[in-house]
C-alpha cells in the first residue's frame, strides 16, 4: 500500500513539473543502476494538445528477500522551453505538498526537512526528506530531489520502508553520485 502512495505521488509531481516546461534541444541523463534493482523505462511523453513533453523517466525497484520492493528511485527529466526559468525551491515545495496530501489521504502522518541546497549529478538542487508515520510508528522514509539548469529540469524521488531506507543509504548515494545530468549517453 505504500508504494501505491508514492506511486500516486510521483506521478502528480511528474505532471506538475510538465506544466512548467516545454521544448528545447539537450542531452539525457545518464543513471547507472547497480546489481538487484529492476529498471523500468517509462514511456517519454511527446509534445501534444499544448501539453510539454518528459523526455526521461526510469524506475528502478529493490525487492526484499520475500519479491516485496524496499525500495523505490524514479528519475524524470523534462525539456524546458527556451527562456523559461524554473524556481526550483518552488518546484521542491510543490512536491513535497502533493506527497503530503496523498499520504494524508491514506491515513498516514509526514513530517518533511525544510528545503536545503544540494548537488544533483552535478547541478545546483534542491533537496527534502519526508518522514511518514501510521499511528505514530515510522513506516516509510521519501527523500525528494528537483534541480534544473536553462534547457532541462530533474526530479529524483526515492522511498522505502523504514528499515530498508536507512540500510540502503550506501547504495541509493552511490546511485545519486553515479548521475550525470545533461550528458549525452
Amino acid at each position: 500500500m505504500l508504494f501505491t502512495v508514492y506511486r500516486s505521488s510521483l506521478v502528480g509531481f511528474a505532471l506538475g513539473l510538465s506544466a512548467l516546461v516545454g521544448s528545447a534541444q539537450a542531452a539525457d541523463a545518464m543513471i547507472l543502476w547497480p546489481a538487484g534493482w529492476e529498471v523500468e523505462s517509462l514511456p517519454a511523453t511527446s509534445e501534444s494538445s499544448g501539453k510539454p513533453s518528459i523526455q526521461l523517466r526510469q524506475r528502478a525497484v529493490k525487492k526484499d528477500s520475500t519479491g516485496e520492493p524496499s525500495m523505490i528511485m524514479e528519475l524524470t527529466q523534462t525539456r524546458l522551453t527556451e527562456g523559461h526559468e524554473v524556481n526550483v525551491q518552488g518546484v521542491l515545495l510543490e512536491m513535497r505538498k502533493a506527497i503530503q496530501v496523498n499520504f494524508a489521504r491514506s491515513g498516514l502522518q509526514s513530517a518533511c526537512t525544510h528545503a536545503r541546497e544540494v548537488k544533483l549529478g552535478g547541478v545546483p538542487a534542491m533537496e527534502s526528506t519526508c518522514t511518514i508515520t501510521q499511528n505514530g510508528v515510522h513506516v516509510m522514509t521519501q527523500t525528494l530531489v528537483a534541480a534544473a539548469t536553462a534547457q532541462q529540469a530533474w526530479s529524483l524521488s526515492y522511498a522505502g520502508s523504514a528499515q530498508a531506507f536507512e540500510a540502503s543509504k550506501p547504495e541509493v548515494m552511490s546511485i545519486r553520485d553515479s548521475l550525470r545530468l545533461g550528458e549525452a549517453p
